[in-house]
């Protein structure tokens, strides 16, 4: 017998599970939070802080992120904890070195400088992009449940993805197609979007324009990345009366003839009752939660399969700033370029890992975040992120020098000024340089990490398949009275998918309610206090 009862019980962390919570907890359902084992982002070394993930805030300019903020009344908030990021992001190859600022002007000086022969394409292409995530934005401003499910939602979504251009198009069509083959241009709008993206390969062109037009249309960064979001959303559904316990989880889902009635959670004898479970899990996950009871008859017969054959593979560096180029801004790839590179710097006696050794394999490309030290000044935290296919030639556990030299070939003082390298994923020791040298730390003097390896967040495979190609999972889950809001429902568009799932399953909760819809259409939204 249930002993408590709220009307949603949110599993996960994620931006999508935190989004949904604190939308409905707005209108005035009571929400329960659990973490369900997920980790934060930051974790430290003494007064350090190091990262497990990098995190872009690609959704900023997404109009759904907009409807959220409005409906939060937080808009004006929002706009003082954000920081534009100029250049938006940098690209950084052997001899070559390209901004993209948000001055189309000075963009266009870019170009004209590194890679004069392709400035007409170029200006076209942005163009095109300008013209396609306009549409975009207007079809996904729309209250509509992304992907569709009912006969009635296909239609009313529908319509609205009748605008998106490009999305009919063939899965292998080429946005870039004047541009000339093995041109480093594309590698530069190819990897913006892998490393975008929740799919393992290229999504189709409507999301491959989406998501560069994200990186080049206005890029905000938060001071304090991934954990800072998190604690805007958990203060938001704290303030509307939700309750959040990240540091507890859902050992089982609770079932009620076949459907989900709550959560058992773990340390509880009795159940938690829910009218909805919203998870980020993906519809295994919910199934082994169910311990393979109730699971629907389609489910069984439709259900996609999600596979994964590809990890990011994450290093934290600490870094004096001195060893930095001023310029070096936010977000930068670094990639292995068109032109042969300079021969390495010999190396110096005592310097720790061969960072600036020729690598024995292809050079991987690199997505770089660059933050100062919280209460360190002079020191800046570089976040390097890898996409590390699992049959990779190089082993996981030689990633964390791969990576410092792939690094250390374009920032040529980065191995005098290191302080500390650790990855989560590898199960090294940390790294810590003291007077050129270096020192293994046993990973037990980490706070907030273990000793063992943790697994890398994965990239998606989907077969067959989902929703104009962008989609994976349903939002609704295969147990009924689940609802999914993870990288698995609309893995083609990355952070924006997230947020249109939870939007989506915010509107199914509500509609299930007929006075909290009414009031929340009556809401005064126009004019936001707080």
């Amino acid at each position: 017998m249930t002993t408590k009862h709220y009307d949603v019980v949110v599993l996960g962390r994620s931006l999508g599970a935190l989004t949904a919570a604190a939308l409905l907890a707005r209108r005035d359902f009571t929400v329960l939070v659990l973490g369900q084992g997920e980790k934060p982002a930051d974790y430290r070394l003494g007064t350090r802080t190091l990262r497990r993930r990098a995190f872009t805030l690609l959704a900023a300019s997404s109009p759904v992120w907009t409807r959220v903020l409005v409906e939060l009344a937080q808009s004006q908030t929002w706009k003082r904890r954000v920081v534009p990021a100029s250049p938006m992001m940098q690209v950084i190859a052997p001899r070559r070195r390209l901004d993209i600022p948000p001055d189309m002007v000075l963009f266009a000086r870019e170009i004209d400088r590194e890679m004069p022969e392709v400035r007409r394409v170029v200006d076209e292409l942005y163009a095109e992009l300008a013209r396609v995530n306009g549409a975009a934005d207007e079809a996904f401003e729309r209250d509509a449940v992304w992907p569709p499910g009912t006969f009635w939602e296909r239609r009313e979504t529908g319509r609205y993805a009748a605008m998106l251009p490009y999305i009919r198009a063939e899965p292998d069509a080429d946005l870039l197609v004047e541009l000339p083959r093995g041109h480093f241009f594309r590698e530069v709008v190819r990897s913006s979007v892998l490393f975008a993206t929740d799919l393992s390969s290229l999504p189709p062109p409507f999301a491959v324009a989406r998501l560069h037009g994200a990186w080049t249309r206005g890029l905000y960064s938060l001071p304090g990345g991934e954990d800072e979001l998190e604690q805007f959303l958990i203060e938001r559904i704290n303030a509307y009366g939700g309750i959040c316990r990240l540091g507890e989880r859902a050992r089982a889902l609770h079932l009620r003839r076949g459907s989900s009635a709550g959560v058992i959670v773990d340390g509880d004898e009795a159940p938690t009752g829910a009218g909805f479970v919203i998870t980020d899990l993906d519809g295994e996950g919910v199934a082994a939660l169910s311990g393979g009871e109730g699971i629907h008859k389609r489910a069984q017969r439709e259900w996609p399969r999600i596979t994964s054959a590809i990890g990011r593979f994450v290093v934290s560096l600490v870094v004096r700033d001195a060893g930095l180029p001023d310029p070096l801004g936010t977000e930068s790839f670094l990639l292995p370029g068109d032109r042969p590179a300079p021969r390495p710097a010999p190396r110096t006696p005592n310097a720790g890992p061969r960072s600036s050794a020729p690598p024995a394999h292809p050079r991987p490309a690199v997505h770089l975040q660059r933050s100062a030290m919280p209460g360190r000044p002079g020191e800046s935290l570089l976040v390097a992120e890898v996409l590390l296919p699992d049959r990779s030639p190089i082993p996981i556990t030689s990633m964390r020098e791969t990576v410092l030299s792939a690094l250390a070939s374009e920032l040529p003082f980065l191995e005098r000024h290191l302080i500390i390298v650790d990855s989560v994923h590898d199960g090294l020791p940390v790294w810590v340089y003291e007077d050129g040298r270096l020192r293994a730390v046993d990973r037990a003097q980490l706070q907030g990490a273990g000793t063992a390896a943790e697994p890398m967040v994965r990239k998606l495979e989907v077969d067959p398949p989902g929703y104009l190609g962008l989609g994976g999972e349903p939002i609704r889950g295969p147990i009924e009275r689940t609802l999914l809001v993870g990288r698995s429902v609309l893995p083609g568009l990355g952070q924006e998918g997230q947020l249109l799932a939870a939007w989506g399953a915010a509107r199914l909760v509500t509609r299930t309610d007929r006075r909290k819809e009414r009031m929340r259409r009556d809401m005064w939204s126009k004019v936001e206090i707080g």
